[in-house]
């Protein structure tokens, strides 16, 4: 067997190994291990915590061209790979390769846009009620900053929580999802190659109750920003909120899809199918409750049930392949369950619900769809995360409209229709942090605000200029 490659952390501008490694396995072929990956223990997060602090004085007021242009560098070595980090991450998080690679190139676009905005921060000169007084508004960097990402998008998230972190003036202290930590390795690599001084940023690897815990638990940390679940965005909430801490949460969805009677069934098909099944159903603004009036339902259904069984599921670097596995054998087990659940509910398993076999051995499910549904049953309030969806009949447009608000989350929401009518009445009673229409719920750009409502985030909105509001602070200054 050959020698598997170990990845150490990356703490005050140095490599620093650990006293435990943990393999990275590919869910597409569990033979294939890409590496062990350090995993760091509470004086490991400690010492980040402090290089970053010691870094941060000097940071803070860095040069907006030199943070720009060591911003600059990173996006473009991640642009100038993309088919190498592409590869990357399909292999360990199993995202198919066209699919990986746009969200490699989506990663570099986030250093660059926010090179740029080194460049734009402004501030505000306004005159006072005294004479004589003026009153300038402007905005600092916070401090250190502690990231907490996911294992679904693991180098787009990453991305998009570091690039403004650093181009604002924070420190950054990062733990990626312990199931995905390669890509951000990669980034880590490339940042400790650009030109940022020794401790502005620093990489710890390893489980949520160690290392998640300890960067949550410090009084040296300033503001956390975190992506994952529910359960543990509201335990981070309750540390951050209790100190004062600073904190940002991106959580869960159940994102509705209304398809009315006067949409393009063609259209309505292929964006249900791509907001549901593609990234293997493992996105937070995956569709995963297809909401279909009375007129269209029948027809619909027929048509989605046959375009679900032409899903092409296999290994994610594997050409001509929709769909990927499942990222782990827990999430497997979930999403079986939910199935499981479905059945028992009463709901008429349509299209999947049962493992697919591929050419390795790996965690491969079949797309799985629901018919016939109701809004009460569990696989239609709660988030599964997996290729599985079901599909509800409403009366009407004001019936699809209250069903798809009556949840605990608001991330996206789509409508499909060719009524202008009701494409303007959605996009305004929709409560959801974004609104789709004739697209679908899932796909988003990097420089427009990402966030949503209710109990899918808390805090500002991440990407786009807008991510200013969570990463600097403001402060009014008074000139007589």
């Amino acid at each position: 067997m050959a020698d598997v490659t170990r990845y150490d952390n990356f703490i005050d501008g140095q490599w620093v190994a650990s006293n435990r490694y943990e393999p990275n396995i590919n869910p597409s072929d569990l033979s294939d291990v890409i590496g062990d990956y350090a995993q760091a223990d509470a004086g490991q997060v400690q010492a980040a915590i402090d290089a970053a602090r010691r870094a941060f004085p000097a940071w803070s007021t860095f040069g907006i061209q030199a943070r720009a242009d060591a911003l600059e560098q990173v996006g473009l070595e991640i642009l100038a790979r993309r088919d190498e980090l592409g590869t990357l991450l399909a292999r360990e998080e199993g995202k198919t390769l066209p699919e990986a690679i746009a969200e490699v190139v989506r990663a570099g676009n986030i250093f660059k846009f926010f090179a740029g905005e080194c460049l734009r921060q402004a501030g505000e000169t306004l005159p006072s009620v005294r004479p004589g007084v003026s009153v300038e508004i402007t905005r600092e960097p916070l401090g250190v900053v502690g990231l907490i990402t996911p294992w679904n998008f693991p180098i787009a998230i990453p991305a998009w929580k570091i690039a403004p972190a650093l181009a604002y003036g924070n420190c950054v202290v990062i733990k990626p999802a312990e199931l995905v930590p390669g890509c951000v390795w990669a980034i880590a690599e490339i940042i400790s190659r650009a030109g940022f001084p020794a401790g502005v940023f620093n990489l710890v690897m390893g489980h949520g109750k160690e290392v998640g815990e300890a960067i949550v638990g410090s009084r040296q940390v300033d503001a956390v920003s975190f992506t994952g679940s529910v359960g543990v965005g509201r335990g981070i909430a309750q540390a951050c909120v209790a100190r004062g801490t600073k904190v940002q949460l991106e959580m869960g969805g159940k994102n509705p899809q209304i398809v009315l009677d006067d949409a393009d069934l063609d259209v309505a098909v292929e964006l249900c199918t791509q907001s549901a099944f593609y990234s293997t159903g493992q996105r937070c603004t995956a569709s995963s409750r297809i909401i279909v009036t009375d007129g269209i339902y029948d027809r619909f259904v027929a048509a989605m049930t046959a375009r679900v069984g032409r899903i092409k599921v296999g290994s994610a670097l594997a050409p001509g392949v929709d769909v990927g596995p499942v990222v782990s054998a827990a999430q497997l087990e979930q999403d079986l369950r939910y199935i499981a659940l479905g059945k028992q509910e009463g709901a008429r398993l349509a299209c999947g619900g049962e493992r697919a076999s591929g050419a390795t051995e790996g965690y491969y499910l079949a797309p799985t769809l629901f018919v016939d549904s109701t809004a009460d049953m569990r696989i239609s309030r709660e988030e599964i995360f997996g290729p599985v969806a079901n599909v509800v009949r409403v009366r009407d447009y004001e019936a699809a409209l209250a069903m798809a608000n009556d949840t605990e989350f608001g991330l996206s929401a789509g409508i499909c229709t060719t009524s202008l009518k009701y494409a303007n009445h959605f996009k305004r009673h929709a409560q959801a942090g974004m609104v789709m229409v004739n697209l679908p719920t899932a796909g988003v750009d990097y420089h427009v605000p990402f966030g949503g409502r209710k109990g899918s985030s808390y805090g500002p909105r991440e990407q786009g200029r807008y991510a200013q509001e969570f990463y600097t602070t403001v402060k009014t200054t008074y000139i007589g």
